[in-house]
């Protein structure tokens, strides 16, 4: 031993070993013990689960299953498979079929990718009305990032949630130096390992602890090593500005208020979607429909000018007649080709609705009109006969000389037709911006307050507590430091913000106050508007069933005006043109009353939808509000 030279006893200069043992052991764990992104994945979507259950029943007195990931198999994806459809790359069929970097933190599953353009002839898919809704449901990107949303706001509040939460933190620094100021080398290695922990209350109080340890040693020279440690406490209370659970707690109580919010607008849009894919697979079977009376009309028209050209033939039609028919002819085949190309472009805009490429072998179900045609005929009463029947009578006779009486349209007929105060008291009662809207109040209520106690006098408790001692390089001969809370350092203090200068505060509490005022206004308008949706809808309701009779009339006279023109036209007491106008009626009387069918059930889905009650699964399937009135509805394949 050098003269000079401070000795320790053995145990003493053994201690930096167990100490370096524990901080191999310490980054050991931190390096291999910590969860995979993977793992984290599926945490943050186990919490928010929990979150969306809970809020679910807390806004809707129900829950439902929720998910956000997106199935391995989707119909898009078989459809590139099965239909060979042209794909630019592997992200056009599937998220999971899209080629990831080596380092990608999710596992990594092996996926059959479909190549595309090399299926053969397929049959087309046919969907019928409530499997376009599960498709939808399925498939859809609006209804995908709708739901991610919601989402997104239940992890927005486990974030604001964890403030409340015990926080632990934990460091390591480990530093090796070589020091050459000396003219002599010198190392040196210095380990610090801190560990803390801290929370806040719901009352404003935080408190803070922490345990720091350091290891040092020399790695030449006299080689001495020492371990110090230390620990501290702090107490902070709030007593003035700051205070109480209902300021301190505002930030997480507008996140739980958020997620009641996101799953009311999502419910909503549920209602909506369903309502517009329902809407649009009508239109589609109308585009159709039109065709099949395009079609019907054309070879019709056929067969007319080709009487018309025997007529004429014999000298019993003049030639300008003739030309009439070869015009209607002529017209009659552009029609049709302009219902197949219209009935194309509203297919492929119906697939892309439901997620799908346009391009697709994908159809509807025709026989969905006659089943909607069964369904308006026991809402309404009205029998929806084939336009063959002309010979029914049209209406009585009356005199001509009698008073004209005009009769009123009836009211309360279908089994959506309800009276305006109980169909708006339903959306009072059901519709879920109106709460959303109501809530912004209070939330804006909640906000005056917090501004408000921003504009008091700042005063804060604080004390804090600390015993042992840090070492580093300077101190590497020093002896081993030891927790003494008797020889410690302790503090209490009062700490006083005079509200002398509030000018911002100021001016954000007045704008508060606004907020809250715009906040009843907007309330209001959501009210009002909610009124006026629900008696435009009953009054679209009935127009719309009003038009299912006054089509189904206009077609039969129609049909009865060819039969008899046909008539007169082959006895020469009637001209081609009347028999082609005659026709042109039939035609638009037909159309007429296959919109004004589909008009009629997308008029009952808004109306329920506005009101509230038409209740959306998480397949996408509505279960329609009973009223207690007979009706018959369409089965579900």
């Amino acid at each position: 031993m050098r003269p000079g030279t401070r000795h320790k006893p053995s145990s003493m200069r053994r201690a930096g070993t167990p100490a370096l043992g524990a901080l191999v052991t310490f980054c050991a764990f931190a390096a291999f013990g910590c969860k995979s992104p993977s793992e984290y994945h599926q945490e943050a979507d186990e919490v928010a689960a929990r979150i969306i259950t809970e809020k679910q029943q807390a806004a809707l007195g129900r829950t439902e299953p929720f998910t956000i990931e997106s199935p391995e198999d989707t119909l898009r994806k078989r459809l590139f498979f099965e239909q060979g459809l042209t794909a630019s790359d592997a992200a056009s069929t599937s998220f999971h079929c899209v080629e990831t970097p080596e380092d990608w933190p999710e596992q990594k599953t092996i996926e059959q990718c479909p190549p595309s353009g090399e299926a053969g002839e397929v049959s087309p898919i046919v969907l019928s009305l409530f499997e376009a809704l599960e498709v939808a449901a399925a498939n859809s990107r609006d209804y995908q990032t709708q739901k991610e949303s919601v989402f997104r706001t239940a992890l927005a509040l486990d974030l604001e949630r964890d403030d409340f939460r015990s926080s632990y933190r934990g460091l390591i620094d480990a530093v090796f130096v070589n020091d050459l100021s000396s003219g002599s080398p010198e190392n040196s290695a210095v380990s610090t390992t801190d560990v803390s922990w801290s929370k806040v209350f719901e009352n404003g109080v935080s408190i803070t602890a922490g345990l720091a340890v350091d290891l040092v040693k020399l790695l030449t020279g006299d080689r001495d090593d020492t371990l110090g440690i230390a620990a501290d406490a702090s107490l902070s209370v709030p007593l003035l500005r700051g205070a109480g659970r209902r300021i301190v707690r505002e930030p997480l109580t507008q996140a739980e208020r958020n997620v009641i919010y996101a799953i009311h607008d999502f419910e909503r849009f549920k209602r909506t979607f369903v309502v517009r894919v329902a809407s649009d697979y009508l239109a589609v079977i109308e585009s159709l429909d039109q065709i099949r009376t395009a079609e019907e009309n054309y070879r019709s028209l056929i067969k007319s000018t080709r009487r018309a050209a025997r007529l004429s033939k014999a000298g019993r039609l003049p030639e300008i007649q003739l030309d009439q028919a070869r015009q209607d002819e002529l017209r009659a085949r552009d029609r049709w080709i302009s219902a197949i190309q219209r009935y194309e472009s509203v297919i492929d805009s119906f697939r892309i609705t439901l997620g799908l490429p346009p391009d697709a072998k994908v159809e509807l179900d025709r026989d969905e009109l006659d089943r909607l045609a069964e369904l308006a005929r026991g809402a309404t009463g009205y029998a929806l006969e084939p336009a063959a029947a002309a010979s029914a009578d049209i209406s009585e006779q009356t005199d001509a000389d009698a008073p004209v009486v005009l009769e009123e349209p009836e009211r309360n007929v279908g089994p959506y037709e309800l009276d305006e105060s109980v169909a708006v008291q339903l959306a009072i009662e059901n519709r879920l911006d109106l709460r959303t809207s109501l809530g912004e109040v209070y939330d804006a209520q909640r906000k005056v307050i917090v501004a408000a106690d921003a504009l008091r006098a700042g005063l804060d408790l604080e004390a804090s507590a600390s015993a042992g001692s840090g070492r580093g390089r300077g101190s590497a001969a020093a002896d081993n430091a030891e927790l003494r809370f008797e020889e410690g350092t302790y503090s209490l203090g009062l700490f006083v913000d005079l509200p002398w200068e509030r000018t911002a505060e100021r001016n954000a509490y007045r704008n508060r106050l606004v907020d809250y005022e715009r906040a009843v206004r907007s309330f209001q308008e959501t009210e009002d508007r909610i009124k006026q949706e629900i008696r435009n809808a009953l009054r679209n309701l009935l127009s719309s069933r009003e038009a299912i009779k006054i089509q189904q009339v206009a077609m039969r006279v129609a049909a009865r005006r060819v039969d008899s023109t046909q008539l007169f036209f082959e006895a020469g007491r009637a001209e081609i043109r009347d028999l082609l106008e005659a026709q042109e009626s039939l035609i638009s009387a037909q159309n007429q009353l296959t919109t004004s069918l589909v008009n009629y059930r997308v008029a009952e889905l808004e109306l329920q939808r506005d009101m509230g009650v038409l209740q959306v699964d998480e397949k996408g399937i509505w279960n329609e509000y009973e009223t207690g009135r007979t009706r018959t509805s369409p089965q579900r394949d």
